[in-house]
This record gives structure tokens, sequence and C-alpha cells, in this order.
């Protein structure tokens, strides 16, 4: 909160669905407008549509509540952000430097494609909104009323499951005629719409002198001697406060409009700060054993270990069938907090702690469906280019690994010689000393290889079970064989059968994890 002269200002942001009227409303309760707003821009007017954020503002008398702390004015800087579904960027952009929304809904078609986008854009970035009912002079007089009324109930029901549950809801006219009405016929319902945002706070410096600027402040700056062509989209900021990163650890909240699953190694457009750019993301959680447990307050503890997942866990995610580790922490259960590793195309320049917002804009804009993938804060941002060498190894991120395969025969009463458990190509000096388990219960350890086929040795401390010598002897498997053999001759059963009747194998079976970023590859005993 800062203060300009006796006048508090804030910023109040303007979106919905492309020609719900979002920038006519912005000019009938605008008083002063910058050479951003009302669509200035040449191409526009050539289009027909808002292209970029545009900024404009009103000032109201102080609530009492403000003039007790030394305020006699309320600015509002209005920020109109466009509407179009491939403009999606600049909304999210807008999205983060405003305090309340103003959600645009033309009221002869209520709820559409980017209106439940912009939405959404508003429950991650925004804590108040108004919901305005736009273009009620388009309804017929005699049924206008009890429209507005069905709308608003509709409207109510939508907010119903969102943050923003109970949101004031006003109907108005900011263009009554349309755009080809004269700019002289008087908008309808503006003043009830000025008396909501009355409510809401914020600081944005607009055409008047001031000697600072925050994040989000709307300023002209003077600057000598300098050619403005040569200046590009960019940021201002204090030293140290913006960090090109090339990489980041984002907390995540999967959006539940999303159509979907979230995979790892997928790639989404990464909006951070003001960019939007390709990134790869890998997902990870707590280990099984602290699903429970309340995240950290000060962003990743690094000394603890993760759990690498195959995609975001949620109620209705198959993970169960692609990480064994999570599918033995039940049903019903997920993790309180869970994590992505963001790895951008590009560098990204942005403050730490800023909104991040995966997306898929490459969906078909006509499409019925939210695009909206997921949301975080972004909480470790990578600066060094080779972060993959200098920082994830720190980062102790594993997979749960289970391995099976068979005993081929008995060593001695200490011993026995598998096979099926590695591919021959396979390093089998990674694995030696993890323990293994029989299938008939001993427990053993891997010593080594065996021959050159990707066979190996394992030692059971304890001893051969006798049941277990009996059933790998192969003077019991002739006699099971012979056995079979003439029940195959009684019964007039082929070889073939018979060959299918032979006992079962014991099975040897290995449980370990790998870290992911480990460069060593060193096989962890889980179990």
């Amino acid at each position: 909160m800062a203060e300009t002269g006796k006048t508090l200002n804030f910023n109040i942001g303007v979106l919905g669905h492309i020609d719900s009227g979002k920038t006519s409303l912005a000019k009938a309760l605008s008083s002063t407008a910058s050479t951003a707003a009302f669509d200035k821009n040449p191409q526009s007017r050539e289009r027909g549509i808002t292209l970029d954020l545009g900024f404009s503002c009103f000032t109201l008398p102080a609530p009492e509540r403000l003039r007790t702390s030394g305020y006699n004015s309320l600015q509002c800087t209005l920020v109109d952000c466009p509407g179009h579904a491939s403009l999606i960027r600049t909304i999210i952009g807008g999205s983060q430097i405003i305090d309340l929304m103003m959600l645009v809904i033309d009221v002869t078609k209520g709820m559409q494609t980017q209106s439940a986008e912009c939405l959404v854009i508003g429950e991650i970035a925004c804590q108040k909104m108004v919901v305005v009912l736009n273009k009620i002079d388009l309804l017929p007089e005699g049924k206008r009323q009890a429209a507005i009324e069905k709308m608003t109930k509709k409207m109510q029901k939508t907010l119903e499951n969102t943050k923003f549950q109970g949101s004031p809801i006003i109907a108005v006219a900011a263009r009554p005629g349309g755009p080809e009405a004269s700019e002289t016929e008087t908008a309808q319902g503006v003043p009830e719409l000025i008396q909501v945002t009355k409510k809401v706070r914020t600081m944005q410096m607009f055409h008047k002198p001031v000697g600072s600027a925050m994040q989000g402040d709307r300023v002209g700056i003077c600057v000598t001697q300098f050619d403005p062509k040569l200046l590009e989209r960019g940021l201002v900021c204090t030293p140290d406060s913006l960090h090109t990163i090339h990489a980041a650890i984002i907390s995540v909240k999967k959006i539940p409009y999303f159509r979907g699953s979230l995979h790892t190694k997928a790639k989404f457009h990464i909006t951070v700060g003001h960019e939007t750019v390709m990134g790869r993301v890998m997902f990870f959680s707590p280990a099984p054993d602290d699903f429970d447990k309340d995240p950290p307050e000060q962003g990743l503890d690094f000394e603890k270990e993760y759990l690498y997942q195959e995609e975001y866990l949620s109620k209705d995610s198959k993970s169960s069938d692609t990480n064994e580790e999570s599918s033995q922490v039940g049903e019903g259960r997920l993790p309180k907090q869970q994590w992505a590793l963001l790895e951008f195309e590009k560098p990204v320049t942005c403050p730490k702690l800023c909104l991040v917002i995966g997306s898929k804009l490459d969906t078909d804009i006509h499409a019925n469906t939210c695009r909206l993938a997921f949301h975080g804060v972004l909480l470790e941002g990578l600066e060094d280019k080779n972060y993959a060498e200098s920082f994830l190894p720190k980062l102790k991120v594993y997979k749960q690994k289970h391995k099976e395969g068979q005993v081929e025969r008995v060593n001695d009463d200490f011993s026995v010689i598998g096979r099926a458990l590695f591919k021959k190509e396979t390093n089998i000096q990674m694995f030696v000393g993890l323990k293994v388990k029989l299938s008939t219960g001993e427990e053993g350890v891997i010593e080594g290889t065996f021959g050159q086929s990707g066979k190996y040795k394992i030692r059971i401390p304890n001893g051969l079970q006798a049941d277990t010598k009996q059933l790998l002897t192969p003077s019991s498997k002739k006699k099971s064989k012979a056995g079979k053999g003439d029940t195959a001759a009684s019964t007039g059963t082929n070889k073939e059968d018979e060959g299918k009747a032979e006992t079962h194998p014991v099975l040897i079976n290995l449980w370990f994890k790998r870290y992911v970023f480990d460069p060593h590859k060193k096989m962890i005993q889980s179990r």
C-alpha cells in the first residue's frame, strides 16, 4: 500500500470473452485515458478487437474508513484485457497486476469459453471479483428484468464452487445501441458498479507527479535524448529483484477444469511473470510416508527425499499403474503438496515467488475446453545454464524400481544361480550387495555375475529351506515330469500339453530406488 499525496490508487482488471463489451465498459467508467487506452492501437481499430492491455482511470471521493487514514480520494485504474482466445498470454500478464477483477459477461450469451478461462485466471491471481452483466439494452424491455434475474442466478450457481462465491453481480449497458450507436448515449448501471468498486484498494501512479513506483503501477517516464523506437517491451526493476533463469522448481496445483492428465516430460506453454515460453515438466511429490505432512513454509527442503511421478497425482490419475510405490500408499491418499521441475526452451526473466501458469495454448481455440492446465509459485530459479550438473544433483528425487527374475539352479546349500533379472548388457556390478527375496521366503544378497549371459550368483546367509532345495533339485523335476508323462499317456494328451504342466519357478524379487539426477546412477536398497 502506498500514498500519492492524499490519493489511494488500485488496479481493476476488466476481463471476459471477446465482444462482451469490456473496452466499452472501461470507456464508460473512465475520466482519464492513457496513450494505450480504448484500442488506440491502429491494428486494434483495423481488426475491431483489443490486442494489448489498455489503461484508463477514474477518481472517487474516499470512503469514510479511508479518510481516517488520511486519504481524501480513491483512484481506480482500469486494466482492459484482450478477450480473444489467441491473446491468453496478454490476459495472464495483465492479471498479475490487478487487485480486483471485473468479469464482463454478455447477458444475451452467458458464460462462454474465454469467460470460463478468465474466471480460472482470476481464481489463481486475484482475491476479489465483481461480475458485470453487460448489454442489457439488447434484451426486450418487457422481459428484461426477468432475463437479468435468470442470468444472475446462473452466475451465482457458476460461482458456488469458486473462491468468488457471493461476489456482487451488476447489470449494465456500457454502450447502449451497440458499436454503431452514438457515443452521446448514456451508459446504464455504471453508478451502481462504481459503488461496488469502492471496497477494494491498491496503488497506481496515473498522470500525477510521483517520486516512486511499484509493481503494477502505470507510470510515464521522460527520458531525454532517447529514441523510443529503439525500446522494446521490457521490465524496470530495483537491483537484484529480477533473475534470468533457465529452469525452475515450483509448487504446483492442477486446474480442475483442465481435461486429461498432466504427464511428466510433456511440454506446456509456461507463463512466468510477463513472459510465456515453452517448457518441459517433471512432477514429484513427498515420499509416501510424508504424504499427509504439511509442506515446508520456506520453499523446498533439499535434505528430504522426493518421489518421482509419471504424472501429477489427482483423484483420477493413473499413476498407480506406472509408479509402484505411489500405488502402495492406498487409493484415495494424495499428497498435500506436489512440485514440478520446469525446464525452459529459452531463459526467462522474472522475480522470485512469482506466479507460474502452465497452459496448452496450441489447443483449438474454438474447442469448448479449458487450456489452462496448472499453476504454482516459483520457489527456486536456476540461473546457471549448466544447472543439470551444478544444481539438480542436490534434488533427491528418486524412482522406485522392482525387478523379478528366476532361480535357475542350486549352487550349494547357501547359494543359487539366477537368471532373467538383468539384461545381458546390464552392468551387474552396480547391483552387487543389494538384497533380494525368493518367492519361497529366503532372503539373499547379490554377489556378482556368473558367466557371460546375464546370470548372477545369490548368497543365502541363512541357507536354503529343505522344501526349496527339493523344488529346485533336478531329480525332483525329472520325477515330476515323468509322473506327468505317465498321466499324459493314460489320458491321451500330447507333448505340448505335457510341457505346459511344468512346476512353478522360484522367483527372485529385487526392490531398489535410483535417484533421477545422481551422476553416478547408484542403486539404493529400498526394502
